[in-house]
C-alpha cells in the first residue's frame, strides 16, 4: 500500500511545526529531510525515523520496522508526530548526530 497524499500532507504539516522539514517523492513513497539531512521515510502511511542515540532515547518504546520490502535499515515507527515539542527535540538531536550532507 502506497502512502496517501492526505497522510503525507498531514505528517509534513505536523513535522513543520517542529522545524525545517521537507520531503522528496521516491518510488511512490517519501524521503523525509530535516534541514537538508535525511532523517526518515514516510511509507505505507507510517512515519519512520532513523535510529540514532537521540531518537532511540526520546522514543524508547517505539516499535521498529522496515519502511519497505527489501529495506536493510530497521527504523523507528513514529506515531507521536503530532507532538511538536517532542519532534523538535528528536529532529535537533538527530541533526547533530547524522553525518553531513553529501555535496552534489
Amino acid at each position: 500500500m502506497a502512502t496517501t497524499r492526505e497522510f503525507h500532507d498531514y505528517v509534513l504539516e505536523q513535522l513543520r511545526r517542529a522545524g525545517e522539514v521537507t520531503t522528496r517523492r521516491m518510488m511512490g513513497e517519501y524521503l523525509v529531510y530535516y534541514r537538508g539531512k535525511l532523517v526518515g521515510d514516510i511509507c505505507d502511511n507510517c512515519l519512520y525515523l532513523k535510529q540514532t542515540p537521540a531518537s532511540c532515547r526520546l522514543l524508547p518504546d517505539a516499535e521498529k520496522g522496515y519502511p519497505y520490502e527489501g529495506s536493510k535499515t530497521l527504523m523507528l515507527m513514529v506515531d507521536r508526530f503530532e507532538d511538536a515539542e517532542l519532534m523538535a527535540a528528536i529532529l535537533e538531536g538527530m541533526y547533530a548526530e547524522l553525518p553531513a550532507r553529501a555535496m552534489r
